[in-house]
Protein backbone atom coordinates (compact mmCIF):
# COMPACT_ATOMS: atom_id res chain seq x y z
CA UNK A 1 0.00 0.00 0.00
CA UNK A 2 1.43 3.34 -1.11
CA UNK A 3 -0.29 6.51 0.13
CA UNK A 4 -0.31 9.18 -2.58
CA UNK A 5 -2.50 11.80 -0.97
CA UNK A 6 -3.79 12.47 2.52
CA UNK A 7 -6.61 15.03 2.61
CA UNK A 8 -8.93 16.32 5.30
CA UNK A 9 -11.74 13.97 4.26
CA UNK A 10 -9.99 10.98 2.71
CA UNK A 11 -6.74 9.22 1.95
CA UNK A 12 -5.81 7.95 -1.50
CA UNK A 13 -3.50 4.99 -1.84
CA UNK A 14 -2.32 2.53 -4.47
CA UNK A 15 -3.10 -1.12 -3.83
CA UNK A 16 -3.83 -4.33 -5.73
CA UNK A 17 -7.27 -5.79 -6.31
CA UNK A 18 -7.79 -9.04 -8.23
CA UNK A 19 -4.17 -8.85 -9.47
CA UNK A 20 -4.48 -5.35 -10.87
CA UNK A 21 -3.06 -2.05 -9.67
CA UNK A 22 -5.86 0.12 -8.28
CA UNK A 23 -6.45 3.42 -6.55
CA UNK A 24 -8.34 3.24 -3.27
CA UNK A 25 -10.14 6.23 -1.83
CA UNK A 26 -10.93 5.75 1.85
CA UNK A 27 -12.93 8.29 3.80
CA UNK A 28 -11.40 9.00 7.20
CA UNK A 29 -13.32 8.50 10.44
CA UNK A 30 -13.78 11.77 12.30
CA UNK A 31 -13.41 11.36 16.06
CA UNK A 32 -15.03 14.76 16.77
CA UNK A 33 -18.31 13.57 15.24
CA UNK A 34 -20.76 11.22 16.89
CA UNK A 35 -19.85 7.74 15.67
CA UNK A 36 -23.30 7.03 14.25
CA UNK A 37 -23.44 10.37 12.42
CA UNK A 38 -19.89 9.97 11.15
CA UNK A 39 -20.66 6.55 9.69
CA UNK A 40 -23.87 7.83 8.08
CA UNK A 41 -22.04 10.76 6.45
CA UNK A 42 -19.22 8.59 5.15
CA UNK A 43 -21.67 6.09 3.65
CA UNK A 44 -23.75 8.84 2.01
CA UNK A 45 -20.71 10.63 0.57
CA UNK A 46 -19.19 7.40 -0.72
CA UNK A 47 -22.48 6.40 -2.34
CA UNK A 48 -22.88 9.83 -3.96
CA UNK A 49 -19.35 9.88 -5.36
CA UNK A 50 -19.79 6.41 -6.84
CA UNK A 51 -23.02 7.49 -8.49
CA UNK A 52 -21.44 10.65 -9.94
CA UNK A 53 -18.48 8.71 -11.35
CA UNK A 54 -20.79 6.05 -12.79
CA UNK A 55 -23.29 8.47 -14.35
CA UNK A 56 -20.51 10.57 -15.91
CA UNK A 57 -18.95 7.43 -17.38
CA UNK A 58 -22.31 6.34 -18.83
CA UNK A 59 -22.53 9.52 -20.94
CA UNK A 60 -19.07 9.15 -22.40
CA UNK A 61 -17.00 11.20 -19.95
CA UNK A 62 -13.75 9.43 -19.07
CA UNK A 63 -13.62 8.62 -15.36
CA UNK A 64 -11.87 5.83 -13.44
CA UNK A 65 -13.72 2.52 -13.65
CA UNK A 66 -15.03 1.34 -10.27
CA UNK A 67 -14.15 -2.22 -9.30
CA UNK A 68 -15.45 -2.47 -5.75
CA UNK A 69 -17.28 -0.34 -3.17
CA UNK A 70 -17.21 -0.87 0.59
CA UNK A 71 -19.79 1.63 1.85
CA UNK A 72 -19.50 0.53 5.47
CA UNK A 73 -15.83 1.54 5.55
CA UNK A 74 -16.12 4.42 3.08
CA UNK A 75 -13.87 2.79 0.46
CA UNK A 76 -13.97 3.04 -3.32
CA UNK A 77 -11.63 0.74 -5.24
CA UNK A 78 -11.13 2.13 -8.73
CA UNK A 79 -8.95 2.04 -11.81
CA UNK A 80 -5.55 3.67 -11.39
CA UNK A 81 -5.15 6.00 -14.38
CA UNK A 82 -1.53 5.73 -15.57
CA UNK A 83 -1.30 9.20 -17.05
CA UNK A 84 -0.10 12.72 -16.27
CA UNK A 85 -1.93 15.38 -14.30
CA UNK A 86 -2.84 18.17 -16.68
CA UNK A 87 -1.53 20.72 -14.16
CA UNK A 88 1.96 19.24 -14.39
CA UNK A 89 2.27 19.31 -18.18
CA UNK A 90 0.42 22.49 -19.18
CA UNK A 91 3.57 24.51 -19.82
CA UNK A 92 5.00 21.84 -22.13
CA UNK A 93 1.90 21.57 -24.36
CA UNK A 94 1.80 23.17 -27.81
CA UNK A 95 -0.93 25.67 -28.66
CA UNK A 96 -2.52 23.07 -30.94
CA UNK A 97 -2.59 20.51 -28.10
CA UNK A 98 -4.14 23.03 -25.69
CA UNK A 99 -6.86 23.90 -28.23
CA UNK A 100 -7.71 20.21 -28.70
CA UNK A 101 -7.56 19.26 -25.01
CA UNK A 102 -9.60 22.19 -23.72
CA UNK A 103 -12.31 21.84 -26.35
CA UNK A 104 -12.67 18.21 -25.20
CA UNK A 105 -12.78 19.37 -21.57
CA UNK A 106 -15.50 21.91 -22.37
CA UNK A 107 -17.50 19.31 -24.25
CA UNK A 108 -17.25 16.83 -21.36
CA UNK A 109 -18.30 19.46 -18.80
CA UNK A 110 -21.25 20.28 -21.05
CA UNK A 111 -22.20 16.59 -21.14
CA UNK A 112 -22.06 16.40 -17.35
CA UNK A 113 -24.10 19.58 -16.93
CA UNK A 114 -26.68 18.20 -19.38
CA UNK A 115 -27.19 15.35 -16.90
CA UNK A 116 -27.14 17.77 -13.92
CA UNK A 117 -23.77 16.45 -12.73
CA UNK A 118 -21.76 19.13 -10.91
CA UNK A 119 -18.13 18.10 -10.46
CA UNK A 120 -17.52 20.60 -7.67
CA UNK A 121 -13.74 20.78 -8.00
CA UNK A 122 -12.86 21.39 -11.65
CA UNK A 123 -9.14 22.09 -11.70
CA UNK A 124 -6.27 20.90 -13.89
CA UNK A 125 -5.13 18.86 -10.86
CA UNK A 126 -8.28 16.76 -11.20
CA UNK A 127 -7.78 15.98 -14.88
CA UNK A 128 -5.39 13.32 -16.16
CA UNK A 129 -4.12 13.03 -19.72
CA UNK A 130 -3.69 9.46 -20.92
CA UNK A 131 -3.50 8.29 -24.55
CA UNK A 132 -4.74 11.71 -25.74
CA UNK A 133 -7.85 11.35 -23.56
CA UNK A 134 -8.77 13.48 -20.56
CA UNK A 135 -9.94 11.64 -17.44
CA UNK A 136 -11.88 13.51 -14.75
CA UNK A 137 -11.06 12.39 -11.22
CA UNK A 138 -12.07 13.24 -7.64
CA UNK A 139 -15.82 13.84 -7.58
CA UNK A 140 -15.71 14.09 -3.77
CA UNK A 141 -17.21 17.59 -3.75
CA UNK A 142 -19.67 16.84 -6.54
CA UNK A 143 -23.45 16.67 -6.48
CA UNK A 144 -26.50 16.65 -8.73
CA UNK A 145 -28.26 19.93 -9.48
CA UNK A 146 -30.49 21.45 -12.15
CA UNK A 147 -29.63 25.01 -11.05
CA UNK A 148 -27.91 27.27 -13.58
CA UNK A 149 -26.13 28.96 -10.64
CA UNK A 150 -24.44 25.68 -9.66
CA UNK A 151 -23.33 25.04 -13.23
CA UNK A 152 -22.01 28.59 -13.45
CA UNK A 153 -20.06 28.16 -10.22
CA UNK A 154 -18.65 24.86 -11.52
CA UNK A 155 -17.34 26.48 -14.72
CA UNK A 156 -16.17 29.63 -12.95
CA UNK A 157 -14.13 27.51 -10.55
CA UNK A 158 -12.25 26.06 -13.51
CA UNK A 159 -11.58 29.49 -14.97
CA UNK A 160 -10.25 30.75 -11.62
CA UNK A 161 -8.11 27.62 -11.19
CA UNK A 162 -6.52 28.18 -14.61
CA UNK A 163 -6.06 31.88 -13.82
CA UNK A 164 -4.22 30.96 -10.59
CA UNK A 165 -1.99 28.19 -11.96
CA UNK A 166 -1.53 28.97 -15.68
CA UNK A 167 -2.32 32.72 -16.04
CA UNK A 168 -0.58 33.12 -19.42
CA UNK A 169 -2.73 30.36 -20.90
CA UNK A 170 -6.04 31.52 -19.44
CA UNK A 171 -7.52 33.16 -22.54
CA UNK A 172 -6.58 30.31 -24.87
CA UNK A 173 -7.89 27.66 -22.47
CA UNK A 174 -11.12 29.51 -21.66
CA UNK A 175 -11.98 30.27 -25.29
CA UNK A 176 -11.67 26.59 -26.17
CA UNK A 177 -13.54 25.39 -23.08
CA UNK A 178 -16.45 27.55 -24.27
CA UNK A 179 -16.26 26.19 -27.83
CA UNK A 180 -16.58 22.64 -26.50
CA UNK A 181 -19.19 23.52 -23.87
CA UNK A 182 -21.48 25.14 -26.46
CA UNK A 183 -21.40 21.94 -28.54
CA UNK A 184 -22.75 19.71 -25.80
CA UNK A 185 -24.97 21.83 -23.53
CA UNK A 186 -28.06 23.48 -24.97
CA UNK A 187 -28.45 26.03 -22.13
CA UNK A 188 -24.85 27.21 -22.46
CA UNK A 189 -25.86 30.87 -22.86
CA UNK A 190 -27.56 30.95 -19.45
CA UNK A 191 -24.55 29.35 -17.78
CA UNK A 192 -21.98 31.66 -19.41
CA UNK A 193 -24.11 34.64 -18.42
CA UNK A 194 -24.08 33.29 -14.85
CA UNK A 195 -20.28 32.83 -14.95
CA UNK A 196 -19.86 36.49 -15.96
CA UNK A 197 -22.26 37.53 -13.19
CA UNK A 198 -20.28 35.51 -10.60
CA UNK A 199 -17.06 37.19 -11.74
CA UNK A 200 -18.62 40.66 -11.50
CA UNK A 201 -19.81 39.89 -7.96
CA UNK A 202 -16.31 38.74 -7.00
CA UNK A 203 -14.77 41.94 -8.39
CA UNK A 204 -17.32 44.05 -6.51
CA UNK A 205 -16.51 42.28 -3.25
CA UNK A 206 -12.80 42.71 -3.90
CA UNK A 207 -13.18 46.44 -4.59
CA UNK A 208 -15.42 46.92 -1.55
CA UNK A 209 -12.89 45.23 0.72
CA UNK A 210 -10.20 47.67 -0.47
CA UNK A 211 -12.33 50.79 0.13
Amino acid sequence: MEIIKRGAEAILYIDFFENRKVLVKERIKKSYRLEELDKKLRIERTRKEVRLLTEARKIGVNTPQIFHVDEENGKIVMEFIEGKRLKDIMESLTEEEIVDIFQKIGEDIGRMHSMDIIHGDLTTSNMILKDEKIYFIDFGLGFFSKRIEDKGVDLNLLREAIRATHPKLLNLCWQNILIGYKKSFKDWEKVIKKVDEIERRARYVERSSKD
